[in-house]
Order: C-alpha cells, then structure tokens, then sequence
C-alpha cells in the first residue's frame, strides 16, 4: 500500500491549495432555486469540470437536464476513469455543486460568497453542503493520481449534480434514462454529517421528502379591509386554519392514515441509538437554540429526527409585507409545507392522502390548490458487504476509531435511485458535524475534517482496489 500512503502524504503537502481551490469555488453563487442564479450554477458546473479534467478524468463533459418535462435544468457533470482493468470495482462518486439560498444575509458574520477562516473553520454557503465534501472527492483523486503515476487502484465514474436543492429531478430522470452510462459496483456519497467531533460516522438511512405548496384564493382581486372586511373570505385566514388542523398541539400529523405505513426501526438500531453520546440539552441550547424542543411524545429526539414523519411550514408568502400598513385583503394566499417520510412511506401515497385530506377541511368562501414540487423516496441501506468494511478499514485508519452507524433526518434523493434503478450499494461517507448550520447562516466546514475526509476517501479506494 506504499502508493496509498504516497497519496496521503500528497494530500498534506498541498493541505493549503486544496482549501485555496475550494474557496475559489464557494465563491460562485451557484444557487439552484434562484432563475437569476442560472448563470453561476452552470459556472460552478464548468469550474468543477474543468478541475476534473485537469487532475486527469477522461471523458469529462456537462450533460444537459433541461427538457420540456423539466424547463430550467441544471446541467450534470460527468467523468470517468475506466484503466484499471475490468477485474477491478467501478466506484460511482456523487456530489452536488448547487447551494441554497443565503439568506438572511444580516445573520451572517462574514458574508456567504466570501469564503472565510475563523477558528479552524471555513465559513461560506456550500462549505459542507456539499461542495467542500464534494471538493474532497476530486482531491482525493488528485492526490491518487499523483502518487501512483497517473493512475487509480480502481475504476472511478464521477456525476455531480446541480439541482440537489431543488429535488434533484434532472439526474433522476438521467439515472432512469440512462443509467448504463453510470454502471458501477457501488456509489460513494459524502454529504452526510458525523454524529459528533472525533467520531468517524456512516450513514445508513435518509428519510424522503415531499414539498409542496398549498394555495388560496378568494376574491378575484386585492379588496380594501375596510369596505369588504366581514364579507369577502380572507385567504390567509382559511391558510392558517388549514395548517392549525395538520397536527395537535403535541405534533401528531392529523393526516387520515399518514402513519399506516410508518416502518419501526429495529431493536438492534434503537439500542445502538441508546449508546450513542446523545445530550438532549446541549442539543437543545447549542444547535436547535429554543427554549424547548418539540415532537411526538413516546419517541427519543434521535427517533423524532431519524424514524419518524415529519410536516413543517417554510414560508407563507402573499399579501402586504412592506413597511407601515396596508390594510388589504389579498386575493391569494401561499404557504410551502413538506413532509419528511421514513420507510415504508411512498411520496405519491403520502401525498394523495395529505391531498385529499386538505381539499376535506377548506374554509368556505375560498378555493384550494395543492400541488406538488418535488419529491424523494426514503431509503435504508445494507452495511453488510465489503464496501462498507472498505470505509470503516479507512476511516479507523485516519481516526483511530471504530465507525458508528446512524441515519440522518435529511433527504438526498439520488441515493434511492441509485439503489433501486442501479442496483448498486451506497456508502454514505460524510465528514460535516452536527453544528455546521447547513441551510442556515454561518454555514461552516471544519477544514481538519475536510483534511481527513480527503486521506479517508483515498484510504477507501485503496481498501476497493485491495
């Protein structure tokens, strides 16, 4: 393994143009949910493309996803490097350069397209979700490549998405077109989080996710309060009386039958969950930061967070929201509500049943449109082969530690892909920590994790190739 530990110590030597390169990327506003940011999302695309031909992929090319099913797709980049013989494993990297939006900007300490150092962290939106851990993916190849004379210990295909923000529905739609071009023995991800400093983490399980929006209308246009108040419907009251019946006061969705699907985790999971270095308080001052933490009772907060359902509202825009008053009754009202599912929950059931349960309690005087955004499914993944054992092998290498095994509250949509339409096993390999703010201001990585990620990941394709 002389060439592995070559790679490695190429990885420390250039620790510092490493973080110099990433910088250069975060400062790319590469927002994907934003039309006026199309620009920069296809930039960040061409920078991360020319960077991975550079350190010497072949076949290096943006594929586009835009389509009359699908108007405004980002565009993928692909690579592959394919010389190591058909003997050896194909590894799949995924990651994704898009970022969500940054506001509120006056919460940020040092501006988001700016990337800055503070406390051996580095601050920028896209600094852990997920261009920094896709960046450590690309220097790992780097630092192979360069140790082992132009060459990799295993085959390596690379697809790096634009739209993971927005429901990734342009590589879906690829991966079920045509996922031959992405064959491969298992898929490599790392845009997860360790459960804690120190301790090296893969995740095994994502919840699913639909977004969708909920819209009111009332009159055909905008009334004066006062010549209409007490006669015309008012659209964000019939909004809010719509969201007040999804859930009790305890946080039980009220959906009929949301939860008849819901798949329990097992007796083994929930008593590794228990061992797990879990402060209920501290997690509740320093990373929620809320008087007190809400949610189903009868479930620990890692059950709330990592196995059960969820519905939260994000935003519910309409009417007047300027300075001083106007005293309207606006025509329509919006509100953006999305659900996290959990194994065996399936979008499109758990969607017609929310569905039909709000066209079931609209407020007279108003009509109702729910429609959906995007969706992905959740998914749970086998640690019983030797991909995982590769991972774990690297990871207790750089950290000295055995590898925990959780899930994670979010969504990455393109894992169930991969599993179901590839067929192939995913290692959800991530390195970001539990306090990095992702999609929150401050979004930080902390650049000693982003340095281990990267020796990690070399340490993986090693252990593949072995």
């Amino acid at each position: 393994m002389a060439e592995i530990a070559a790679a490695v110590e190429f990885a420390r030597k250039n620790e510092a143009r490493f973080v110099e390169e990433l910088k250069a990327l975060l400062r790319i506003p590469s927002v994907s949910t934003l039309p006026e940011h199309a620009g920069d999302v296809r930039r960040a695309a061409e920078f991360v493309a020319a960077e991975l031909k550079r350190i010497g992929m072949e076949n290096v090319r943006l594929i586009e996803t835009a389509s009359v099913e699908h108007p405004g797709g980002h565009p993928l980049v692909y690579a592959d490097w394919l010389r190591a013989g058909a003997a050896a494993p194909t590894v799949l990297c995924y990651g994704h350069y898009d970022v969500q939006p940054a506001e509120p900007l006056d919460e940020w300490k040092s501006p988001p397209f700016e990337p800055t150092e503070r406390n051996g962290n580095l601050y920028a939106r896209g600094a852990v979700d997920d261009k920094g851990q896709m960046w450590m993916h690309v220097k790992a190849l780097e630092s192979l490549f360069a140790a082992c004379n132009g060459r990799l210990p295993v085959n390596v295909r690379v697809i790096v998405e634009g739209e993971e923000e927005v429901g990734g529905e342009g590589i879906a739609q690829f991966v079920r077109k045509h996922g031959d071009q992405l064959r491969a023995d298992v898929a490599l991800v790392s845009d997860t989080e360790m459960f804690a400093p120190e301790m090296p983490t893969l995740c095994v399980g994502l919840r699913g996710m639909i977004y969708t929006e909920i819209e009111v209308r009332g009159a055909r246009t905008d009334l004066h309060s006062g010549m209409y108040g007490g006669a015309a419907p008012n659209p964000f009251v019939a909004l809010a009386q719509i969201i007040a019946k999804l859930k009790d006061p305890e946080g039980k969705i009220l959906i009929p039958g949301f939860y008849d699907k819901v798949e329990k985790p097992t007796a083994d999971e929930l008593k590794a969950w228990k061992a797990l270095p879990f402060d209920e308080e501290h997690y509740r001052r320093t990373e929620v930061g809320s008087k007190e933490l809400t949610g189903e009772p009868g479930y620990s907060v890692l059950e709330r967070t990592w196995a059960r359902p969820t519905l939260d509202v994000h935003g519910m825009p309409g009417g007047f929201i300027g300075a001083g008053a106007k005293t309207v009754i606006p025509a329509r009202a919006l509100a953006k509500v999305s659900m996290r599912l959990v194994p065996d929950m399936t979008p499109a059931e758990s969607f017609a049943k929310y569905k039909a349960y709000v066209e079931s309690i609209v407020p007279k005087g108003v009509e109702v449109e729910v429609r959906m955004i995007h969706s992905g499914d959740p998914i749970v993944v086998s640690t019983d082969n030797q991909f995982v054992k590769a991972s774990t092998g690297a990871m207790r290498e750089v950290f000295g530690k055995d590898t925990v095994y959780v899930r994670g509250g979010g969504s990455i949509p393109i894992v169930g892909d991969f599993v179901r339409e590839l067929k192939i096993p995913t290692v959800m390999m991530g390195f970001g920590l539990p306090d990095d703010n992702l999609h929150a201001p401050n979004e930080k990585f902390n650049l000693a994790n982003f340095h281990r990620g990267i020796e990690s990941i070399v340490r993986f394709f090693g252990n593949v190739g072995a």
